[in-house]
């Protein structure tokens, strides 16, 4: 594992299912009566949000404390950034308190970079989201939980994904999700096929790692999971596509739709999910959707993350074990 985790692009093959072989030990703590391990025990770690979060935040603070980490929540709402002060002065603000990890996320893409190259701070960086660039958990999350559906809870560890073929429908111009699972599903071995209208596909995906489509409906009958995007319009300054009713006309996901899919084949959704519009009510309450599960799943993936950059030379199995024995 490298020092930080800022994008998925550069996990390695063997990084990224280390980490999903990890995050199945984690998963187990979830099980027992008392979900901690005191692995990060005397640990600091921040979490940085500039940006406003819901999910992301507090599967982070979750997985630190079950870690018993030392955790501080920052959101730049109501501090000193919202008085004009620098990215560079709250980190080094940070350093001063000898903090051991900085989980960032940030609206301008490459801000966790910065901070993890700079030198203004000496401390584990760890990417929530920044801009339209990236967001490595989420992908990692959604990984672990295609293997898990699609290859097996036991079965899975050790494996990756090859050869399971992986649709990702909507907005992708302003998806970090979207780039985020394309990069680490390849290097796992899926392939990859991204579904949008043409407004909503990104200049130079020609050089991305998988197949663009615009037709949804010839893609659906040899899926084995389908990743439905948030229609995005915080980040849209433009008109990209006629009407949301059109839109989901095509680029929807229904009930008659998901009857097309493999019987085994998955619907996943990062979230939040805007129903009616990518996403169904049939849909997102079905047996096969797996937004809770991701949502489950994120915690012991960033469990995970935690645990093998801030200290985890020996397997997490061995930790559990020895705390459960105790």
């Amino acid at each position: 594992m490298q020092r930080h985790l800022i994008s998925a692009a550069d996990l390695t093959r063997d990084d990224a299912v280390l980490i999903l072989d990890t995050a199945e030990e984690m998963a187990r703590v979830a099980d027992r009566p008392i979900k901690k391990l005191p692995t990060l025990r005397g640990r600091t770690i921040v979490n940085l949000f500039f940006e406003d979060s819901t999910r992301t935040r507090i599967s982070f603070e979750a997985a630190e404390k079950r870690l018993s980490a030392d955790v501080i929540n920052f959101s730049a709402k109501g501090s000193s950034v919202s008085k004009g002060e620098s990215l560079k002065d709250t980190a080094q603000t940070l350093e001063a308190m000898g903090v051991d990890a900085v989980v960032i996320r940030h609206g301008a893409s490459g801000a966790p970079y910065r901070l993890a190259t700079s030198g203004w701070i000496d401390a584990v960086v760890v990417n929530a989201g920044d801009g339209t660039h990236q967001h490595p958990t989420q992908a990692l999350l959604d990984a672990f939980t295609m293997r898990r559906r699609l290859v097996g809870r036991d079965a899975g560890l050790g494996q990756d994904l090859s050869g399971k073929r992986i649709t990702i429908v909507g907005d992708v111009l302003h998806s970090r999700v979207a780039r985020s699972n394309v990069d680490l599903l390849h290097t796992l071995g899926a392939e990859v096929t991204l579904v949008a209208p043409p407004t909503l596909v990104p200049v130079g995906i020609e050089s991305w790692p998988c197949e663009v489509s615009y037709d949804l409906d010839s893609t659906l009958p040899k899926s084995d999971a389908v990743m439905m995007l948030r229609v995005q319009r915080e980040r849209m300054n433009a008109a990209f596509f006629p009407t949301e009713r059109e839109y989901s006309r095509r680029y929807g996901l229904d009930g008659d739709r998901m009857a097309r899919m493999p019987e085994h084949a998955i619907v996943m959704h990062p979230g939040p999910m805007v129903r009616g519009m990518e996403i169904t009510a049939e849909v997102a309450d079905s047996e096969r959707c797996t937004v809770v599960e991701q949502v489950a799943n994120g915690v012991s993936i960033r469990m995970a993350v935690l645990y093998l950059l801030l200290g985890g030379n020996e397997p997490a199995v061995s930790h559990a074990r020895t705390t459960e024995e105790k």
